[in-house]
């Protein structure tokens, strides 16, 4: 089966290519690192099965294969948690969660392989997902609604939030702490993806506010505050801090 790989990120793709190389009847055809990149290669190298990061450095892979009539399965890989999940379930789509873990990728491999009309998708199941990721536009402002008022606030004022059993406490730039009774996951969704980073499933924390990276999982924000990060999100977050390095 021939595969091919959409992956900007070096130490993810290497990852991929050995766990392929595992595999003998996978066989590598090519791969890149740009949407552009492989609108002309999948056409040209005619793959049978497709491994596909979703945010890639110029765009979303979904812009390359929703204006094609594919017929190969794909399989997405993501980091974006439940972000990425609902749009991928919206479109009933086989996804991976980063960092990609050996026996659960075998194990998709294998279903894929026995199974590879399951990981058939029509343009229109394409085009429904990639509405999430090329479409969205995140408001700037948020009504945050606690028990004795509601506070508009501004995006780039929140400087992380904090999740416990089932209420969010939001701290901003210059205002008292503010608990809502939301799970984190709603605002998750909500906030713009590019400017806040899941690195712990109590926390979400705005890029611009990160001050330090500590190596043993810690981040230290711009008030002296410091977030753990969990152990499967510090590929996430080095990634990130790669990116803008």
């Amino acid at each position: 089966m021939k595969v091919y790989l959409l992956e900007d990120e070096t130490n993810i793709l290497k990852h991929l290519i050995t766990l392929i190389q595992e595999i003998p009847y996978l066989k590598i055809v090519g791969y890149s690192t740009t949407v552009a990149q492989a609108r002309r290669e999948i056409r040209e190298l005619e793959p049978e099965l497709i491994l596909a990061d979703i945010k890639l450095k110029d765009g979303s892979s979904f812009e390359v294969f929703r204006d094609m009539d594919l017929t190969v399965p794909i399989i997405f890989i993501t980091a974006y948690e439940q972000f990425a999940v609902d749009a991928l379930n919206l479109g009933a789509f086989a996804y991976l969660l980063k960092p990609v873990d050996e026996t659960i990728f075998k194990n998709s491999i294998d279903r894929c392989f026995l199974k590879a009309e399951e990981y058939r998708f029509t343009r229109q199941q394409l085009q429904l997902s990639a509405g999430y990721f090329t479409d969205r536009n995140p408001p700037l402002r948020l009504a945050l609604k606690s028990t004795a008022h509601t506070q508009i606030v501004n995006t780039h004022d929140i400087i992380y939030c904090h999740s416990d059993k089932g209420y969010t406490t939001f701290y901003i730039k210059g205002e008292n702490p503010l608990m809502v009774s939301k799970v984190i996951r709603e605002y998750e969704f909500l906030l713009p993806p590019g400017q806040f980073l899941r690195c712990h499933q109590s926390y979400l924390i705005n890029v611009d506010c990160i001050r330090k990276y500590f190596q043993e999982g810690y981040i230290e924000l711009i008030d002296g505050t410091l977030i753990p990060v969990s152990a499967r999100k510090k590929i996430l977050v080095r990634e990130f801090l790669h990116k803008i390095g």
